[in-house]
């Protein structure tokens, strides 16, 4: 058409007919163009997670990977942007045990909830009160920007999506300073860096 501004051609994903004008038209050039809108998705799913793969094979510590290491780096603001499976299964557990009072909270697996030990309290034995359960995600979807992060949930639809999922449990990051994960876990066996403790993320 001579009305289209020739400048957005770089840009159109697609061209689609519709039937109707106004937002029944709209709503229905979204539902003829989904799959290629998918195909822009997993353009972005795959440029994220090379970058996320560029630092591994780099070996710059500006990445991480696995549950507990990435709210580590999540709680010291070390996250610039974190990399979760949409359908990653854990739960995010708010406890508290009715004898001390304390409260705490975990994030366990399927496989873990079947597990009583961990409803139970590990310095005193007592049955741990569940306060609130709800997905991780859900959790982070809303509490992701206090950690200062962009948030990014990723399929495992693309080839680089389903090794992310595989490979490296479906959670990472891309970090904005560098952080050795193995030294940090040294430290924290020898008694020496007591700061990071689950219960920061209640």
């Amino acid at each position: 058409s001579d009305m289209f501004d020739q400048r957005l051609q770089a840009i159109v994903i697609t061209t689609v007919d519709v039937a109707y004008g106004g937002e029944n038209g709209f709503n229905q050039a979204i539902e003829l163009a989904a799959d290629s809108l998918a195909d822009v998705k997993f353009v972005q799913e795959k440029r994220l997670i090379d970058r996320f793969m560029e630092e591994i094979s780099n070996d710059t510590n500006k990445y991480v990977f696995g549950l507990d290491d990435t709210l580590k780096a999540l709680e010291s603001g070390a996250v610039a942007t974190l990399l979760v499976w949409e359908n990653y299964e854990v739960m995010r557990y708010s406890f508290r045990n009715s004898t001390t009072g304390d409260e705490m909270v975990k994030y366990l697996t399927p496989e873990q909830e079947h597990d009583e030990r961990n409803f139970m309290d590990k310095e005193t034995g007592d049955h741990l009160e569940a306060l609130e359960k709800e997905p991780f995600t859900d959790w982070l979807a809303v509490s992701y920007k206090q950690f200062g992060c962009v948030l990014e949930f990723v399929t495992n639809c693309s080839q680089e999506g389903a090794q992310f999922c595989r490979g490296f449990g479906g959670i990472g990051g891309i970090l904005r300073f560098p952080i050795d994960f193995q030294q940090l876990a040294e430290d924290e066996n020898g008694g020496e860096d007591e700061d990071w403790d689950p219960e920061d993320f209640m």
